[in-house]
């Protein structure tokens, strides 16, 4: 990776890049984690139809609408992060990916500090959930500087639940 990687606030126009990246993202971190047929073929279609939506659905107030964050070079996406204002005050970190192949080279980071920067204007603590087998996920949380702030079963559409480990930075938290 040569080029230089801008990050700036995705848009529906976005949603088909979005996608495929995340079905590439999920069938890499959750293989062997999650069942097989969770992360089939149809994962990227899917994933499609829910980005799609996502993307363009009108959420009211600015402050209520979720932000994505575009990692690219060249108009390649390399990875995304997307925030979601709760009712509670907080900033609940949906998704964070990075492509395949170019994690480990600090773009998550990179995502991650813009995700808290965004929820420290909002004066909010930005939170994430995080399956617990996903322990490369869990490993960098902990090394950028999350706190573990609760532990649960996530509970899967498709009739299976698995333990999640929940991270929140406090506003006033060093990135």
């Amino acid at each position: 990776m040569t080029r230089q990687i801008v990050i700036r606030t995705g848009a529906a126009a976005d949603a088909e890049t979005v996608a495929a990246l995340y079905a590439e993202s999920r069938q890499a971190a959750y293989a062997g984690i999650l069942p097989p047929e969770v992360l089939g073929d149809g994962l990227a279609e899917v994933s499609g139809e829910i980005w799609a939506i996502r993307l363009t659905a009108d959420y009211g107030e600015p402050a209520d609408t979720p932000v994505l964050l575009i990692a690219e070079a060249g108009g390649e996406l390399y990875g995304f992060a997307y925030l979601v204002p709760e009712p509670d005050g907080r900033v609940l970190l949906d998704n964070l990916h990075v492509r395949p192949g170019h994690t480990g080279a600090g773009l998550g980071r990179r995502l991650l500090r813009e995700a808290l920067a965004l929820a420290r204007n909002r004066e909010s603590a930005l939170y994430l959930e995080v399956l617990a087998g996903n322990t490369r996920a869990v490993a960098f949380y902990e090394r950028e500087g999350g706190v573990r702030t609760d532990e649960r079963d996530c509970e899967f559409a498709a009739g299976f639940t698995l333990p999640e480990y929940e991270y929140t930075w406090l506003p006033d938290a060093a990135a």
